[in-house]
């Protein structure tokens, strides 16, 4: 299973926007600059996160977007359902009915086994500590010596 460039590009802005939490909005084209994403592309995921609560908007010249709450609040499950959905690989994990052999399908259980792996890393993790992570990796760069 792939995740698709939704919730990589969608998480990736969120990690943007959490390290300029508490500063002001970012402008559309900063996120998307900084992260290598097209606008146009963006505007679309933002939008997502945006009626789902996780974003918010500020018009006028210092205008642009920010998060709607802090980044330690956010945690990684709730990115990715707005941006791909449910984590499981199969649709019969979800809603056995659609497969008249769920009852006896032994791989079932694999691709249930494989939805509650992921549902516990995404709901233990935030924002913040991507942010977190994000900010040892810089330190660590800084830190390395070139001959």
């Amino acid at each position: 299973m792939r995740l698709t460039t939704k919730c990589r590009y969608g998480t990736r802005a969120m990690v943007e926007m959490g390290l300029a939490y508490g500063k002001g909005s970012m402008q559309l084209s900063q996120i998307a600059e900084n992260q290598d994403i097209s606008p146009k592309y963006l505007v679309h995921l933002l939008a997502s996160l945006k009626a789902a609560g996780l974003v918010k908007t500020v018009r006028g010249a210092r205008g642009g977007y920010l998060l709607d709450k802090p980044p330690s609040d956010i945690k990684l499950i709730e990115i990715f359902r707005v941006l791909e959905g449910s984590t499981s690989p199969v649709e019969c994990v979800d809603d056995p009915k659609t497969c008249p052999r769920s009852e006896l399908c032994v791989t079932r259980g694999v691709w249930a086994r494989i939805r509650d792996a992921m549902n516990e890393v995404l709901e233990s993790t935030t924002l913040q500590d991507l942010i977190v992570e994000r900010k040892q990796k810089e330190e660590a760069r800084k830190e390395m010596y070139y001959i």
